[in-house]
């Protein structure tokens, strides 16, 4: 039977809507642990912005339906066009510049054009090792989200725009990467703005103030580094910002502009290297407490780098990895880095017995469906062994979104992967994880999911 009625928290109140049920430093969580006693697909307000949540598994699945439903740029996205316009993460379905970029730059993000990028993520992997070598000499533990933050940070900025940011070796941070981070940070805040101008500003007008400067500053930098590119085209880097310089679009014949470029630039800068940063630091948190898992993987990478040896991974070597790429693939089931992605019906539909209107807001929410009870009797437990192929046959097929879904998904996915598994494997090779005692994880929410003071300890092997 359709019904237009669903359930919502409790305590909702007039103009305010469900503030009373809500929590902002922690919204994901907050909507899945809503989900556990309002069912699988609810409605939620906030003022006068309405949302739909889905965390049942088939009802996630059937949002993946390209014919009936597209991405929904809302909430947090609709903030970010604020100083990312068109970009990638930010444009509509129906921009021309989204087609056109995404047609320019999808060749560099194949499986196969891991090969191009594999030297130069070896290179700054050997940064990061050479760095926790001297922490390990000294007994010291590591700052785990901050060094896998500069470490992804640097393999973007480099394979990406031939800009180095020296994370391992300055003796204080690069301001261009200071800039990007807070601007991240702030994306991630964006979709719980207060929607009276005001009050906003009476609140928020700090950060506000800053984020302006950050954006300023950050569009001067990729400005110049553009210009230069322009200027001078021969002897550059044949890299991201090269193809998005001097490609067309191979459908429409049309270039992107300057703007468009510069958008794309601090948009694969900002959220190209969270995703894998995150992965890095929840997949080591987990191996750390789960030795028994970190020994296995090890077994697996001596196989190829006999212990006591310096590695030197060749691209091939990854896709043996099967293992550490399992690692990986259990620590996005646990913790999504994106934990949802926004969705919208191309026209009226049903969900799940619910009429659901064309643009209506919908989101998928990953951190709930990726611990549902059909991933097996232990959801919560940390288990590669659920990537077997064997085990994947058992499962409902749509349930497994880290990435997104449809067109609209992560287009770094290929890159993420081949760097975290690259990384960890080098990592396992080189120490053994020892955690801080007395830590609990604590998750902060911004744009991502990231672990708050994990810190770990590192011996030599």
């Amino acid at each position: 039977m359709t019904t237009d009625t669903l359930p919502h928290p409790p305590h909702r109140l007039p103009v305010l809507g469900d503030v009373l049920s809500a929590d902002a430093a922690r919204p994901a969580h907050r909507l899945a642990e809503l989900a556990g006693f309002l069912g699988p697909i609810y409605e939620t307000k906030i003022f006068n912005r309405h949302l739909t949540v889905v965390s049942g598994p088939a009802m996630y699945a059937e949002l993946g339906d390209e014919k009936r439903f597209g991405k929904h740029v809302g909430f947090a996205f609709a903030a970010s066009r604020e100083f990312l316009g068109d970009a990638l993460p930010t444009a509509y379905s129906d921009e021309p510049n989204w087609a056109r970029a995404h047609n320019i730059l999808m060749p560099a993000f194949t499986l196969s054009a891991m090969h191009v990028y594999h030297d130069t993520m070896l290179e700054t992997i050997g940064e990061l090792l050479t760095h926790w070598d001297t922490l390990a000499d000294a007994d010291t533990t590591v700052d785990v989200h901050t060094d896998t933050s500069k470490l992804t940070l640097e393999t973007i900025g480099r394979i990406g725009f031939g800009y180095h940011f020296d994370s391992f070796t300055r003796s204080e941070p690069d301001p261009f990467a200071t800039a990007v981070a807070r601007m991240f940070a702030y994306i991630g805040r964006a979709g719980f703005r207060i929607p009276v101008h005001w009050l906003e500003n009476a609140v928020h007008g700090k950060d506000i103030r800053q984020n302006a400067r950050d954006v300023d500053y950050v569009r001067r930098v990729v400005d110049d580094i553009i210009r230069e590119r322009r200027s001078h085209p021969d002897g550059q880097p044949d890299d991201l910002l090269a193809l998005m310089l001097s490609t067309a679009d191979p459908e429409s014949g049309q270039r992107l502009d300057d703007e468009n470029v510069r958008n794309q630039v601090i948009s694969f800068l900002s959220a190209g290297h969270e995703t894998t940063s995150g992965t890095l630091s929840f997949a080591l948190h987990l191996l750390a407490t789960h030795p028994e898992i970190a020994e296995h993987a090890r077994a697996e990478v001596s196989s190829l780098w006999p212990a006591g040896t310096e590695p030197e991974p060749v691209f091939g070597d990854i896709h043996k990895l099967k293992y550490v790429r399992r690692i990986v693939d259990e620590t996005l089931r646990l913790w999504p880095i994106a934990p949802g992605y926004f969705r919208e019906p191309k026209q009226d539909t049903t969900l799940g017995g619910h009429v659901v209107r064309k643009g209506e807001a919908l989101l998928a929410l990953t951190l709930r469906v990726h611990r549902d009870p059909v991933w097996g009797p232990n959801p919560l437990a940390f288990d590669p062994d659920r990537f077997l192929p064997d085990h994947a046959r058992t499962r409902p097929t749509g349930i497994y979104k880290p990435f997104g879904t449809g067109m609209r998904s992560c287009i770094g996915r290929q890159l993420a992967l081949h760097e975290s598994t690259l990384a960890l494997a080098l990592i396992l090779n080189r120490y053994e994880l020892d955690p801080v005692p007395g830590y609990e994880l604590e998750v902060a929410e911004e744009f991502t999911l990231k672990p708050v003071g994990l810190r770990l300890g590192l011996r030599r092997r």
